[in-house]
């Protein structure tokens, strides 16, 4: 039998080496979406996954995918994909649009990358437009040149470390795209860790390394100022 940790009206989460192996990283159950849950929550390294039928699951597995910013580069293909689609990038203009669009997009399995299904119900939509509303979430977004929303990711900026939760493209390579805008920007702003929480192959195309989960806590400690460039705006690409 599966015991976990069932939170109350607390803030409190429990030490993460009680997390379960299996399923990987489960670590605590119950609470609620308030932006201080979620915000301490994404300090110590756990997150909520969980679908309609489920209560909420709050996780933290072991290891933890991240990708560093400063490794990652657009190879030819995606430039090339860049000048012909005509894609450009913004922060923080359509974040609604961007986590509805997220929605329709199946979320991978924690414990072997396969997508099992749609995660971000309409609980988690009103959560994180709450978060971002008070400055903790935040989107890129991707249009081409017919200034179509084609792409696009959300994430939570705890620290100087953008969790990321989500990304779609409804042309090629435009998630790809608003990776790359979000990665240059972070570097601009001496940011370059970038949690993707799990590694998937899509994910390991992009640079993602699977770490201890130790090591990624101390990563979120080793950069407890937050920086303030997340105000709306266009982003530049450089290839």
């Amino acid at each position: 039998m599966i015991e976990l940790f069932k939170l109350n009206h607390s803030l409190y989460f429990p030490a993460l080496e009680f997390a379960l192996e299996e399923p990987n990283g489960l670590l605590a159950f119950g609470g609620d979406l308030s932006p201080e849950r979620l915000v301490a929550a994404y300090k110590q390294g756990v997150f909520p996954w969980f679908s309609d039928l489920d209560p909420i699951l709050w996780w933290s597995p072991n290891p933890r995918g991240v990708i560093d910013a400063t490794e990652f580069n657009a190879n030819r293909s995606l430039r090339r994909s860049i000048k012909k689609q005509g894609y450009y990038c913004t922060l923080n203009t359509a974040f609604s649009s961007v986590i509805k669009h997220c929605a329709n997009v199946p979320r991978g399995n924690l414990e072997n990358g396969e997508a099992n299904g749609t995660w971000i119900t309409q609980d988690m939509i009103n959560a994180y437009q709450r978060l971002h509303e008070l400055g903790h979430a935040h989107s890129v977004e991707v249009y081409n040149s017919e200034n179509q929303l084609v792409g696009g990711l959300y994430g939570v900026v705890v620290s100087g470390v953008f969790c990321g939760e989500s990304m779609f493209h409804l042309q090629s390579d435009a998630s790809k795209v608003a990776f790359l805008a979000l990665a240059q920007h972070m570097l601009r702003n001496n940011m370059c860790i970038i949690d993707c929480q799990l590694v998937n192959p899509h994910l390991v195309t992009l640079g993602c390394k699977a770490v201890p989960r130790k090591e990624f806590v101390q990563l979120l400690n080793k950069y407890p100022n937050k920086v303030d460039c997340w105000q709306p705006q266009n982003l530049s690409i450089c290839l």
